[in-house]
């Protein structure tokens, strides 16, 4: 597969004023022909020299009959998303368009080549370590890293509980709103259990909603209300990360950056 590092790698070469100079930062072309467009690979002469210079070497890598055209504008940032549209295209290159009018190309599509972050969060509420991500990704923040997301979500209202962990969920019985009576059967975790043991005394069962302890896949990002289990970890024989309930966006980035970079050394 060839994906350019960056769309300043990537130049036009539709109309050529200086002849066949090109911009010292250029390493691919893309130009038009009377069948259509075609990918070329350059390099620039050597040494020091103007912004514009000279091409030493030149080969085309994919002709108009194995190119297509992405037919709308896209974020130019989001690599993985690129990679699973080129590989649906059907043709060996595809050329995208950014919404700033800059592009880039997929040759020979190759998704193996994304790493599956598994994203563990619970619902209701809101997921907010996997809604976060979804937002991120769409930003294209992820996309040096090459990965994608594979989200497991627990509804908890499938544990079939008289009492839940909190209002924000819009539960009629919730651990912070109202006493548990003997027999009930309480959606919580580890925090729950201590919650239960120091204030109440009753015959209570726990089911475990814990987005940890549902960690069946590795590499993994948790979300855990649990301060001192955050960070780098191995939880069930499976290497992750671990964010804390509120984490902001920043610091989800971070914990998943330093974990996908450990995570390919270590491969």
């Amino acid at each position: 597969m060839i994906f350019p590092a960056h769309c300043k790698m990537v130049g036009a070469a539709d109309t050529r004023p200086l002849g066949k100079k090109i911009y010292f930062l250029s390493r691919y072309l893309v130009r038009q022909t009377e069948a259509g467009p075609e990918v070329l690979e350059v390099t620039p002469a050597d040494g020091p020299g103007p912004m514009m210079r000279g091409v030493a070497e030149e080969r085309i890598l994919a002709g108009p009959g194995d190119v297509a055209i992405c037919a709308e504008p896209v974020n130019l940032h989001n690599r993985a998303d690129l990679i699973r549209r080129a590989a649906a295209s059907n043709k060996r290159c595809t050329i995208f368009y950014g919404r700033d009018e800059h592009m880039t190309f997929v040759l020979d599509p190759d998704p193996d080549v994304l790493v599956p972050v598994h994203v563990y969060d619970i619902v209701p509420p809101r997921p907010h370590l996997s809604e976060t991500v979804r937002e991120l990704e769409a930003t294209g923040i992820f996309g040096e890293l090459e990965v994608e997301f594979v989200h497991h979500l627990h509804d908890i209202r499938t544990t079939g509980a008289d009492i839940y962990p909190c209002r924000a969920a819009g539960f009629s019985r919730t651990l912070d709103a109202d006493r548990p009576g003997d027999g009930d059967l309480v959606a919580g975790c580890l925090t729950a259990r201590q919650l239960l043991a120091e204030c109440y005394q009753g015959d209570f069962s726990v089911a475990n909603i814990c987005p940890l302890d549902a960690v069946r896949e590795e590499p993994f990002v948790a979300r855990c209300c649990r301060s001192e289990r955050t960070g780098s970890t191995t939880w069930n024989g499976y290497a992750g990360i671990v964010v804390h309930w509120g984490a902001s966006p920043r610091e989800i980035y971070e914990a998943i950056g330093g974990m996908v970079a450990r995570w390919r050394v270590a491969r």
